[in-house]
């Protein structure tokens, strides 16, 4: 009884913080928009028979088109990091795992950078063609990371699995490099990319990344059980009858398509899947069952915050969100490795 209330307090806890970044973020700004605006706003877009009078119209636009999509998207890309930080985390034990240093986001960086540098546009796909191609990149540098780790060691240790991932992600930065010297008018747009941000994205790219975000959470969110078994390792798990290897490259297949997305539409933003994930664990318990939504809706609310900072800490001018995750990011991340060797 105690359990099932302490994970009642840490949803409820973790849902308030949510609400609470949504509002701070599409109320602060150049233009200040009341809180209670923003609650009609948004409550006039759920259901119609709210009425707006008395709101100012330059509010009402500040809202629907330009803070509450900027919101949204930076609240699924920190949902998607973390979610996929989680589980790849669950799955080698290790807490230096994520999607940056198994070299997945630097796979995914080299699609997106190739699409927009050769300016490709798949017929009939259109604008889904970066996220495809971000998520089809992704794919094949995590296979390529488990098969040469599985050709350097056949037992496929996670510290292989992880100084692999680091040497591809170093290979793959090198490329993206590579194509920045050799580009042209698209550099700006490149650059701008390559840092992170979700300014001026707008709904469109909400309806590029959310497919792919519901996707991949369900297919993670349905193997709490398999993960939980997997932590206690490989042999393990499969004594309690996880047939380990599909659910191996389920997990991994679902967090690329995550990483990939995210990537995507936002650039490279680190730290996210990295830490979140640990601070979710210290609060609130190993268990993945509750740890992966958790982590969802922590680390959602955390970039919208990160974004916050980015756009407001020297306004006008905009920080790359990337920065300001790495400078919360990186001494947190050091305190908790401090602590876990004391």
């Amino acid at each position: 009884m105690y359990l099932t209330n302490n994970k009642f307090i840490a949803y409820l806890l973790a849902l308030a913080f949510l609400v609470a970044s949504l509002l701070l973020g599409i109320s602060i700004g150049t233009v200040p928009v009341p809180i209670m605006s923003i609650i009609k706003i948004i409550g006039s877009e759920l259901f119609p028979f709210i009425a707006l009078d008395g709101i100012d119209p330059m509010h009402i636009n500040i809202v629907q088109n330009i803070r509450l999509p900027r919101v949204i998207l930076a609240g699924l890309v920190g949902a998607a990091l973390a979610i996929a930080g989680a589980a790849f985390q669950g799955l080698l034990r290790n807490p230096l795992a994520d999607p940056y240093t198994l070299g997945v986001s630097s796979g995914a960086s080299v699609g997106a950078v190739l699409t927009l540098f050769f300016q490709i546009s798949i017929p009939f796909i259109g604008s889904y063609t970066l996220p495809l191609l971000s998520i089809l990149f992704s794919f094949i540098t995590i296979f390529l990371v488990l098969a040469f780790a599985q050709k350097i060691e056949r037992s496929m240790k996670v510290e292989t699995i992880i100084l692999t991932g680091i040497i591809f992600s170093s290979f793959l930065g090198a490329l993206i490099s590579l194509m920045i010297a050799l580009t042209g008018e698209e550099l700006r747009q490149i650059i701008g990319w390559l840092l992170g941000s979700v300014s001026m994205r707008g709904w469109a790219y909400i309806k590029i990344i959310l497919p792919f975000f519901i996707m991949g959470s369900i297919i993670l969110l349905l193997n709490g059980k398999e993960l939980n078994a997997m932590s206690f390792g490989e042999d393990r798990a499969h004594h309690l009858g996880v047939n380990v290897q599909r659910r191996k490259l389920t997990i991994l297949t679902a967090g690329s398509i995550l990483t990939g997305a995210a990537v995507a539409v936002s650039g490279t933003i680190g730290f996210v899947g990295l830490v979140i994930p640990h601070l979710t664990r210290l609060l609130w318990g190993p268990d993945h069952k509750h740890l992966l939504p958790l982590s969802i809706l922590t680390g959602s609310s955390f970039l919208i915050l990160a974004d916050l900072v980015a756009r407001t800490v020297i306004s006008p001018t905009e920080l790359p969100i990337g920065v300001i995750t790495a400078l919360v990011g990186a001494p947190v991340f050091a305190v908790i490795l401090i602590k876990r060797r004391t």
